[in-house]
């Protein structure tokens, strides 16, 4: 392949070379020649052409022809033109010949390619000859073939794309020409015709003037049996023609032509969608008939012509006309055209196109503000409505008021408007409040007026709308509901109002899971009520028992959603209701078959399948309560309703048609029960059920074809791919899905099945779509079997089996298809439930009749159920896991496809053997492998059958993925076949193209790493990889470059320097906003593992792309809804693009890509350009600025809103969605942190504009501090809630990490002080009333951390801010009775906790700063000159900050201890549940316990350090005077806690009020450090020491835990604390406990000792008593040891007499410890030193020497000579520690005098010794000498020894040459 890399053709290594390899060979000189050719190659040009030309008779593959074609243009346009007129005879004569074999085909074909790029490159400058070229070619399309067809059209648009104008002579030809082909029976024919057309429109005057009428007939003709690329490409080309007709100035010319209007453009497109593609005179004939009904795919493809006639035309032109728009798309499903919609399934498949255009473009084209101007005319139009029916409900008579056509009249318009308008609001989220707010529009009046409209489809979408408008605006959640119910129980006898607002109010219920923030939990029980009620009166009266009946349980299903908290308080009603709706006995219910009329029987039906949906919803949402207990409770009515079931066919036929539709709802709900009940629960009634479910199967009541609902979810998702695209997700799922059904429906619609209504949708605001009765019973009847197959015994299996293979043979035809479909759904769902219970599928028998019946649908001839039935295969293998059974099943097929030559089983088949694989893990055999390649080669080499070429390769990219290693001896030679097929296939065959690039992605997935390998062979298969991706990406198929994307993005993974990223990155923007989902994921999915490893890289490239192509690079457009004729990647990069596309894009996965794309970008990138991230963001919050702060007094009226003309079309971002403006604020934090990481000159303002004058390109945050506090104003003062929590989130990180920046230019200021306005402007609104709490929750802690930052020190200026909480902490004290009652109680406990953390936040700061001024203080006065004016300064501030709280304390410190108390409380384990009191806490209530926890987890630390920090300021000594008669509204002090009056004490003495509240914060404490969760946050650990620090910072706690157990417990708390957590600042503070613990005991033994003395008694006192001996667990001084041996030996590892033998330690090194190590040696070091005070004589001899060795330890390992002379901080500490040892008292007591003296003079003698090391520092030395000296008793250092010892020391110090040991040498003799 080296050798095709020249510029001239190597023609001798080409002639060399075998047929296919030259084909290749070719291909890879074209694709170097083509990145040569825009070099000068004059000299070369003649050879060249000779050689290009001469390749055309050389049959070039598609592919090839278009290169060579591009070359040769090239070629000439950059080289002379002379020789050109010759090529374009020699191609023309190419085309004239005779010649029709098929050899000569691809020749004919590569001329008629190559005259359409030259003329497409040279254009004009071949002058008139192309009268003649024009000519030839269509004279030679009269008798092509469909490939020639193809390319002539493609031609000739390339033709007319260069010749523009100049090619008007022509037009009219190629015009007629075009219109024959756009109803070719060849689809790819039909698309490029579309294509040709479309370019012909641009200069073609008529085609949208005089022959209008004709070109949209025409269009039309073209949809009738299209396909989904078809309707994409002609609807592209309808669209734009009508939307040119409707812009084109006054047409000049002989013509006198009228203007066009868009009544006349909607007339004709309203004609296709309502009277299809017939004539109007056959038409008429048939209407007169009543047989004829629009095509589906007609309909389809207008629908997508009215999306690209209003996106050419743009938003705002659709904002100027939408009234007039709005009028016609509804009036598409009125009933002034009951053609449209006389059979339900036509009005759902018409309602569903309208809703489409309406969501594609309203939804997708107008912007927010936009959109709520639409929002109001849909209302309108609403009531409009509304009048209709009123008017028509008033005249007449009750009798016939119902039957007037009128009213029906009205229904689909009314189901789609308020479609649209749940649609919008869902979409608009919180933004849409002041829509709502306007009374002027009356949006909820005139969506509840409706929900008593007589149709029922219309009072479902009005309560999903409802549902909507809850899930976006959680606040009117409770209103809607109370509102509902209200009308409910007034208007209980209207049948209308009791179906209407019992679906509302099931909405509501189903839109609570999607509001975090709840509703109060009262309102279940009056819901529970009200239903109740219901079902009681349903009796009373004929007229609506049914409507009572059905409304009763369906609150009661819907009920169940809100989960097991709510339910359980309404569960025993409800089983008694359960128990009371069946016979309790068969004999009963053989009375009542004998009583009764159809209408009975009808509501009685209604009822019992209420009750079964009921139960069902209640095991699936509320698992949790489903106890054995009350499953016991949910069995006995279930014999009876299966009693039931076999009795129905005998019931319906007894009472007649009626009874049909109850019946089969009756069926669908039990079997959707029994699905999810345990099978054990039923297994008395299998085999009742089991019969049941085999009738419904096999015998079909309607000709229903559902494999198009049955079987996809059954067929593996990548299998789904062959069957072409309407199977895939496109952006036209929505409509095309009606395409995939047969004739008889048009898809699920709510008003099949009510009880879906609160169920969760699969996507966001997407209407759930339940099936037709008749389809959801055999969906249902198809789990159930499936659950229940895998529980039967054997011999039942074979029976059931054996009964449904006899069903099958029993039909014929059609109906035998059906029965083949529904049994194999059913049989493969019960296979795959096997393999998960990993069961056996039983005997021979068994294995033969399932082998039966799957063998019989892989021939079937629906392709459908041949993919499903090959999956069913390879799952029956999984099963039966038996290798001698799988080779049969193989060998099966193997015998099949070498006999059979018919389509059906070759397909069938050749799947069947690639699913095999696929739960196997591998077949282990290689003859096996072998083979099924072999004939998978041959198959897909079969040209004849596209299909089986297809389905082959598809399954030999199966068994490429799943045979691993093994294949790979096969490697080179698949390879070599998918590059001859890619070469060779037609372009028309995209099937099989995209079947092909299945195998190259499993084959690149199968090399792998190895091909970065540099072997020959590696790199081969390396550039034939390359090679075919090549290719497809120049295919035209979509699918096909999406799948040459994803083989790059393998690639690149493998071996990214053999990727041209330029070339990739070029691909990828091209297509970045392609009309094909799937294309615009692959090359987001590809963009995102790029900039993973090179995000710099593929941003330049980006740029660099668009500044080299001549135009303005905009990307490709396309006919949908997604227009980005504004993303310029120029001004923008190509991270503005993807925010633009994330702003328009719908498909949710997509939009996961595109921000998880950007997320990586900032995260590489975000530092280096740090002006461009912020500005993009910036631009993105800033668009929609000016949009929220709303002028209140000049309200704008709705219509000026729709017609003003922005004129800020500069503006990259055009107010972009809110989801994307919340993305941008996320993204400033994301910066933020980034910037964080990168260095500390983005946070110091100094070192930045230093850094800055010397280098301007480099750019630190800090400089851009004014624009993050802009945008995070901009975001938290926004109408979206969500956007207002990320802003808040954004200030609060601002506030944190700018707070301590100095401002350079006034000296003791910060740089945040001059944004303290925009600061409290940005929180005022949050704490407005009507704020929701949790934006309010958020706003107190950034409230908090800004007061807490001390950036304001003025406090007038603090109160702003000061005073947003104390109006909070007012609302708190109002108590319960002042609560919001729109959420949950649990919200107001969050609100509550969060005022309460904000302010103990605050009051810690001031504590703190009050305590450090008081050391600096204390340092001031030691330095005379300080100045008094600043001191007093520092004070007010903190002294200040403190005031403001000490106002509130009072209130505040009842609170925090309530708060705590109910910690406490909700902290203790299961088992103390019922010890809880009953109303719940002070400040939540018991049913919403599980909701509130969460909460006071978040909250309850800081909480308890300020508490601590309150009582030890008071000393513990102020108890509330009047504690018995609190002036608050509730119980607030732990000690009035759950007692009730009667029982409480009437005073507590201080004494035990202080007791408790020591217990309740130590308890919390220490039940809180005994086990921190693994994700317990730092903050929470540090500020629990914190708490008991200052708890023991007092003496009466100490009191109470220094002669007590209590201390060694805490101890060992904390010694496993410090065991598990590296954190050096938790393990300080940890220490810092334990001196205070160790402090708290000396007390207590001090004070005994005094009382001793005084009564003149001497025991002894302390730890070790007489003995000295100390038990662990019990002896204070061994826990304290334990843990500060811990401390030293982690950070000193030498201490450890066992390490110090090891080898890993070498002795005499010197560690260089941290400076957090350092401290926590001196810590500990003074812990020991204080312990000998708390032992006795005895326990202090028995704990000294391991004291000693400790802290001469330490200085041996640390003494080293520092350059300036100073002692480091442990050697420091070790002396001072020394220091207090030597003085303690116990060396001087008679009973361990002698024993002290000895060990004291034994560590003299080790200090002197280490003293001879070289290493050892001297002036430490020394200094520890003259410790000894000056602390000891004489005795000790007086032996003559030591002391000589001593002296000898000193005096050859003396001599030393160091002037700074001399000085201090000097100063420790002076002492």
């Amino acid at each position: 392949m080296e050798l095709a890399h020249s510029l001239l053709l190597n023609e001798e290594a080409y002639n060399q070379l075998g047929e296919f390899q030259k084909a290749e060979f070719i291909f890879a000189w074209l694709q170097f020649l083509e990145k040569l050719l825009p070099a000068d190659i004059r000299e070369n040009q003649k050879k060249l052409v000779e050689q290009l030309t001469s390749l055309l008779n050389n049959s070039p593959g598609p592919p090839t022809r278009r290169l060579l074609a591009k070359n040769l243009a090239v070629l000439y346009s950059t080289g002379d033109t002379f020789s050109v007129y010759q090529t374009i005879d020699k191609c023309n004569e190419l085309i004239r010949s005779k010649d029709d074999s098929p050899s000569y085909l691809p020749t004919k074909l590569a001329a008629v390619v190559c005259l359409g790029y030259l003329y497409k490159r040279l254009g004009r400058i071949l002058g008139n000859s192309f009268t003649d070229t024009v000519g030839n070619v269509l004279k030679a399309m009269k008798n092509a073939e469909s490939q020639g067809r193809y390319e002539i059209m493609l031609s000739l648009q390339n033709i007319l794309n260069g010749l523009g104008a100049a090619a008007i002579p022509c037009h009219r030809d190629i015009y007629k020409a075009a219109r024959s082909c756009l109803t070719d029976r060849s689809m790819a024919v039909r698309c490029a015709a579309a294509k040709c057309l479309l370019e012909l429109q641009n200069e073609a005057v008529f085609m949208w003037s005089t022959d209008l009428d004709s070109v949209v007939t025409l269009c039309f003709k073209s949809f009738e049996g299209s396909n989904y690329d078809v309707r994409l490409a002609v609807s592209k080309l309808l669209g734009t023609i009508l939307a040119r007709a409707l812009t084109s100035k006054q047409t000049t010319g002989k013509h006198n032509f009228r203007r066009i209007s868009l009544e006349d453009v909607m007339e004709l497109l309203g004609t296709g969608f309502l009277r299809g593609s017939c004539g109007f005179l056959r038409a008429s004939g048939d209407m007169l008939k009543g047989t004829s009904s629009v095509s589906r795919d007609v309909r389809v493809g207008v629908t997508q012509a009215y999306v690209v006639f209003v996106s050419t035309l743009g938003a705002q032109w659709l904002e100027r006309n939408f009234s007039a728009f709005l009028s016609h798309i509804l009036d598409l499903v009125s009933q002034s055209h009951p053609k449209a919609i006389q059979s339900p399934t036509d009005a759902i498949g018409c309602r569903r196109c309208v809703s489409f255009i309406l969501r594609a473009t309203v939804g997708g084209l107008l912007e927010e503000k936009a959109q709520i101007a639409a929002a109001k005319e849909i209302c309108q139009a609403i009531w409009k409505l509304k009048k209709v029916v009123d008017a028509a409900m008033s005249d007449g008579n009750l009798e016939t008021k119902i039957n007037t056509t009128d009213v029906t009249v009205s229904q689909h318009v009314l189901v789609c408007a308020l479609q649209e308008l749940g649609s919008l609001i869902h979409g608009l989220g919180t933004t849409a409040a002041p829509l709502l707010q306007d009374s002027s529009a009356g949006v909820l009046e005139a969506v509840i007026s409706v929900i008593l409209h007589p149709s029922i489809s219309v009072r479902l979408t009005a309560a999903w709308c409802l549902r909507c408008i809850a899930v976006a605006l959680p606040s009117y959640v409770s209103l809607l509901l109370d509102r509902c119910i209200e009308r409910l129980s007034a208007l209980k006898s209207c049948p209308e109002a009791v179906t209407g607002y019992s679906f509302a109010v099931a909405a509501l219920l189903g839109a609570v899971k999607h509001c975090p923030l709840g509703i109060p939990h009262g309102k279940g029980k009056v819901i529970m009520t009200v239903a109740e009620d219901l079902l009681c009166c349903a009796s009373q009266n004929s007229r609506i028992s049914l409507q009572r009946m059905q409304a009763g349980w369906l609150l009661i299903a819907a009920l169940m959603t809100l989960g097991p908290a709510v339910v359980q308080h309404h569960l025993p009603r409800m089983l008694l209701l359960w128990k009371c709706i069946f016979p309790s006995s068969p004999k009963d219910l053989e009375t009542e078959k004998t009583r009764g009329d159809s209408f009975t029987w009808q509501v009685t039906l209604e009822g019992r399948a209420g009750a079964l949906s009921a139960i069902k919803s209640f095991v699936s949402h509320c698992a949790g309560l489903l106890t054995d207990e009350v499953v016991q409770r949910l069995l006995p009515p279930l014999p009876s309703a299966v009693d039931l079931l076999t009795q129905l066919s005998s019931i319906y036929k007894s009472y007649g048609n009626s009874l049909k539709t109850p019946s089969t709802v009756y069926r669908h709900k039990l079997y959707e029960l029994l699905a999810v009940l345990p099978p054990k629960a039923y297994e008395g009634n299998f085999s009742a059920v089991l019969k049941e479910l085999v009738t419904d199967l096999t015998v079909p009541d309607s000709q229903i074809d559902a494999s198009t609902f049955l079987l996809p979810p059954l067929c593996h998702e990548n299998d789904r791919l062959l069957l072409g695209p309407l199977l895939q997700e496109t952006d036209h799922r929505f409509i095309e899905e009606q395409l995939l059904l047969g004739n008889s429906i048009a898809g699920g619609s709510l008003e099949y099945d009510p009880y879906s209504i609160y169920e969760k949708f699969v996507k966001g605001d997407s209407l759930p779509k339940p099936l037709p009765p008749a389809l959801s019973v055999i969906s249902a009847a198809t789990r159930l079997f499936g659950v229940m197959f895998s529980h039967i015994t054997e011999s039942h299996r074979l029976q059931v089996l054996e009964q449904l293979l006899n069903s099958i043979k029993q039909t014929k035809g059609s109906r035998q298809q059906i029965v083949q479909l529904h049994v194999v759904s059913a049989f493969s769902t019960s296979l795959k439930h096997l393999a998960n219970c990993k069961g056996s599928l039983g005997s021979e028998e068994v294995r033969r009749s399932a082998l039966m019946l799957v063998m019989g649908a892989l021939e079937s001839s629906n392709p459908l159920l041949r993919c499903a039935a090959a999956e069913c295969l390879a799952r029956l293998a999984q099963v039966v896991s038996d290798s001698a059974f799988t080779a049969g099943l193989a060998q099966l097929s193997f015998d099949k496809l070498k006999s059979a030559r018919d389509v059906v089983s070759r397909t069938g088949h050749s799947l069947a053997l690639g699913c095999l694989y696929r739960y196997l893990g591998g077949i282990g055999s290689t003859q096996h492998l072998n083979a099924c390649v072999g004939i998978l080669y041959t198959l897909s080499q079969d040209s004849t059958s596209p299909d089986v070429q297809a389905w082959a390769l598809h399954s030999l990219s199966l068994i490429v993925d799943l045979a691993g290693p093994l294949y790979h001896v096969h490697v080179e030679p698949t390879l070599s076949l998918v590059l001859m097929l890619l070469l060779s296939v037609p372009p028309a065959y995209a099937e099989v193209h995209q079947s092909l690039g299945r195998c190259l992605n499993t084959l690149i997935t199968t090399l792998g790493p190895e091909l970065q390998g540099s072997s020959t062979i590696v790199s081969a298969l390396r550039t034939s990889c390359l090679l075919g991706c090549a290719v497809m990406q120049d295919n035209p198929d979509c699918l096909v470059q999406a799948q040459a994307i994803s083989c790059l993005q393998q690639l690149h993974m493998f071996a990214p320097r053999h990727v041209n990223l330029s070339n990739l990155v070029t691909c990828l923007c091209m297509n970045l906003c392609s009309s094909y989902l799937l294309l615009r994921r692959a090359v987001v999915a590809c963009l995102r593992q790029l900039v993973q490893r090179e995000a710099a890289e593929v941003s330049e490239y980006a740029v660099a792309l668009v500044k080299e192509s001549k135009e303005d690079f905009t990307p490709v457009l396309s006919s949908q809804t997604l227009f980005l004729a504004d993303v310029n990647i120029r001004e923008i990069g190509l991270e503005g693009a993807l925010l633009g596309l994330l702003d328009k894009e719908l498909d949710p996965r997509l939009c996961q890509d595109i921000k998880e794309t950007l997320t990586h970008m900032l995260t590489s990138m975000a530092v280096e350009k740090l002006s461009f991230w912020l500005k993009l963001c910036k631009d993105v919050l800033a668009a929609s600025a000016d949009t929220t702060q709303e002028e209140e007094t000049a309200k704008v009226d709705d219509i000026s809103v729709l017609t003003s003309d922005n004129d800020d079309r500069f503006h990259p971002f055009r107010n972009p969605r809110w989801s994307t403006r919340v993305f941008a604020a996320e993204c400033v934090c994301k910066i933020i942190s980034q910037c964080e990481n990168a260095g500390s000159a983005h946070f110091d303002i100094t070192l930045a504009q230093e850094r800055k004058q010397r280098d301007s390109r480099d750019d630190f945050l800090v400089l851009h501090l004014a624009d993050l506090v802009r945008m995070a104003f901009i975001a938290a003062t926004d109408h979206s809630d969500q956007l207002r929590l990320s802003g808040l989130q954004t200030l609060q990180t601002v506030v944190r990490k700018f707070a301590a920046v100095p401002e350079p230019e006034f000296p003791g200021h910060v740089i945040l002080e001059q944004y303290q306005a925009n600061v409290g402007a940005a929180l005022r609104p949050a704490f407005a009333p009507e704020t929701p709490p949790d934006v309010t929750a958020k706003a107190c802690q950034v409230c908090s951390a800004w007061i807490a930052s001390g950036v304001v020190s003025d406090l007038n200026d603090l109160r702003r801010v000061h005073q947003l909480l104390v109006s909070s902490l007012l609302k708190v004290q109002a108590g319960k009775e002042a609560q919001n009652h729109q959420y949950n109680e649990s919200t107001s406990t969050m609100e509550v906790l969060a005022v309460l953390k904000a302010w103990a936040e605050v009051y810690i700061v001031a504590v703190e700063k009050q305590k450090n001024q008081s050391d600096t203080h204390k340092q001031c006065l030691k330095l005379e000159n300080s100045s008094e004016e600043s001191y007093r300064d520092i004070t007010f501030s903190a002294s200040g900050l403190l005031d403001l709280v000490q106002a509130d304390l009072g209130t505040l410190s009842k609170l925090w201890l309530a708060a705590l108390q109910d910690f406490a409380l909700l902290t203790l384990p299961p088992e103390y549940a019922s010890q809880l009191p009953a109303e719940g806490g002070t400040f939540y209530t018991a049913e919403t316990i599980e909701n509130a926890r969460p909460h006071y987890y978040n909250s309850w630390a800081l909480i308890l350090y300020a508490t601590a920090l309150w009582l030890t300021s008071t000393g513990f000594i102020v108890v509330d005077p009047d504690e018995g008669v609190t002036n608050l509204s509730r119980p607030v002090t732990p000690t009035t806690m759950c007692q009730d009056s009667s029982t409480r004490p009437l005073v507590k003495s201080p004494e035990d009020v202080n007791t408790d509240r020591f217990h309740l914060i130590l308890g919390i404490s220490v039940e809180f450090l005994c086990s921190p969760r693994s994700d317990a946050a730092m903050e929470n650990i540090i500020a629990c020491l914190h708490a008991l620090q200052a708890l023991f910072d007092v003496p009466w706690p100490r009191s109470k835990i220094g002669g007590d157990q209590l201390g060694v417990e805490l101890l060992n708390v904390l010694h496993r604390l410090i065991l598990t957590r590296e954190s050096p600042d938790i393990q300080l503070a940890a220490l810092e406990v334990v001196r205070l613990i160790l402090f708290a005991a000396q007390e207590h033994v001090k004070e005994k000792r005094r009382s001793a003395e005084e009564k003149e008694t001497l025991p002894e006192f302390g730890e070790g008593k007489d003995t000295g001996g100390l038990v662990p667990g019990k002896s204070l001084v061994f826990a304290t040891l334990e843990l500060c041996v811990c401390i030293l030996v982690r950070q000193l590892p030498q201490l450890n007499p066992k390490l110090t033998c090891s080898p890993a330690v070498q002795p005499g090194k010197h560690l260089l410890l941290s400076e957090d190590g350092s401290r926590l040696v001196a810590a500990a070091l003074v812990i020991l030193s204080d312990i000998p005070a708390v032992c006795s004589p005895e326990g202090s001899v028995s704990v000294l020497p391991t004291i000693l060795y400790l802290i001469i330890g330490v200085l041996k390992q640390t003494a080293v000579k520092l350059q300036d002379g100073r002692l480091r901080l442990t050697v420091a500490a070790s002396l001072q520690a020394l220091k207090g040892l030597l003085s303690s008292p116990m060396a001087r007591a008679e009973k361990s005098q002698n024993a002290w003296t000895d060990l004291l003079r034994s560590a003299l003698v080790t200090v002197l010794d280490y003293g001879l090391l070289q290493e050892f520092d001297e002036v430490s030395l020394l200094t520890a000498i003259t410790v000894f000296v000056m602390s000891t008793s004489p005795e000790v250092t007086t032996v003559e020894c030591l002391q000589k010892r001593c002296i000898e020391k000193f005096k050859i110090t003396l001599d030393s040459k160091d002037p700074l040991v001399s000085t201090v040498l000097y100063t420790l003799l002076s002492t």
